[in-house]
């Protein structure tokens, strides 16, 4: 069989199985939905293992340098597993806090911002009309506001959205029985996370080229590491930055000091873009309670940013994806229109890499060509 003809064979095949799959097109829409909901549990449970293995590899590392100074030597997969613990234990403790303390005093702030704005929005209406200025859209805002339903749909609020979840929750087994599923392989894949690496390297060794299976592997570590250092590195950023703004808004007896606080760690996530708009919203619900004191806000939050870009900053987060000013806010950009703040957390690390792997292999082409570009 010549070269010509194997060539046209291969051709010829590859065009009746399109032709097929054209003509059971549906039946194949069907197939891959079915597929999808069936592997939908291992795809979960392996984001969730891949965002655990951040905090997870933190507590290893701990281990690994205290058993160090210690004459016994500890096992491997103990240390993994009470890692993969303390994981979990961090995680239920976050909720639980959140849901304890930040949440009731959220829904505090927001009662007290819905009174705010129904008895400032008459007076700013007053003024800014006096200046000619059109109030159609704050008058519309003030008719529509219903104080007695708004509070009791707050106080309910928590029932409802507990009686809700259950609702949705006993009709929709398939969904709790993914997210059970989904946990129980994350767990198992982070306590056997390195026995499966092996598996997954000799499997792809058997079918592929070395040097295929080497720039995959390297690719797959750069991925894992950038992702771990821009995860945590935030992740500390934003704490510690949500951290000294409450404490500076209360030192300074600023209203919606946790609400704020809740607001600028969570826009942490957000680079560049993000502080500006958590001061905005600050200064605005501020402007509603006690308008004298937003300036004073304005100030405050300018000089928290200020401490913690140039003495904090540096040191916790740094270069943590290796990117430029412009490339990060693109890949926010894209990330949060796509996916929103999930989008935004994974777009940055996997703009990195991409980012990474394209350099490398520009310095290589012109390293091998000898081009010196200035």
């Amino acid at each position: 069989m010549n070269k010509r003809f194997r060539e046209n064979l291969i051709l010829m095949i590859i065009g009746i199985v399109l032709l097929v799959l054209l003509m059971n097109l549906g039946s194949i829409v069907f197939f891959l939905k079915n597929l999808v909901v069936i592997l939908l549990p291992i795809f979960v449970g392996l984001i969730i293992a891949f965002v655990l293995n951040v905090p997870m590899r933190a507590f290893e590392r701990l281990f690994g340098r205290l058993l160090q100074k210690k004459s016994f030597k500890a096992k491997e997969k103990l240390i993994t597993a009470v890692s993969l613990l303390l994981t979990l234990l961090c995680v239920v403790f976050v909720i639980v806090l959140a849901f304890t303390i930040a949440v009731p005093e959220i829904v505090s702030s927001v009662k007290s911002i819905y009174i705010q704005m129904e008895q400032q929005l008459p007076h700013l209406i007053k003024v800014m009309n006096g200046y000619n200025i059109d109030t159609t859209v704050l008058t519309d805002m003030l008719k529509n506001l219903n104080f007695e339903s708004f509070i009791s749909t707050l106080t309910s609020g928590a029932g409802s959205l507990i009686s809700s979840l259950w609702s949705f929750a006993s009709t929709t087994v398939s969904g709790v029985t993914t997210t059970i599923f989904a946990l129980v392989i994350a767990v198992y894949v982070l306590l056997d996370k390195k026995t499966l690496a092996r598996h997954v390297k000799k499997i792809l060794y058997s079918l592929l080229k070395r040097e295929y299976v080497d720039k995959m592997c390297e690719i797959g570590a750069l991925s894992v590491d950038i992702y771990s250092r821009f995860l945590s590195s935030q992740s500390i950023e934003a704490v510690i930055l949500g951290v000294l703004i409450f404490i500076s808004f209360s030192i300074f007896g600023l209203p919606y000091a946790a609400l704020i606080a809740f607001l600028t760690s969570f826009f942490a996530f957000v680079p560049y873009v993000g502080a500006f708009a958590s001061c905005a919203i600050g200064a605005f619900l501020i402007l509603l309670d006690s308008p004298e004191k937003v300036l004073t806000c304005i100030i405050v939050y300018l000089v928290v940013q200020f401490v913690e870009n140039q003495f904090i900053y540096p040191h916790v987060v740094g270069n943590s994806v290796g990117l430029s000013a412009l490339w990060t806010l693109v890949a926010a950009i894209i990330g949060g229109n796509l996916f929103g703040i999930i989008g935004i957390i994974f777009f940055i690390p996997l703009t990195a890499v991409v980012y990474t792997v394209f350099k490398k292999y520009a310095d290589h082409k012109l390293n091998e060509n000898s081009i010196e570009v200035k």
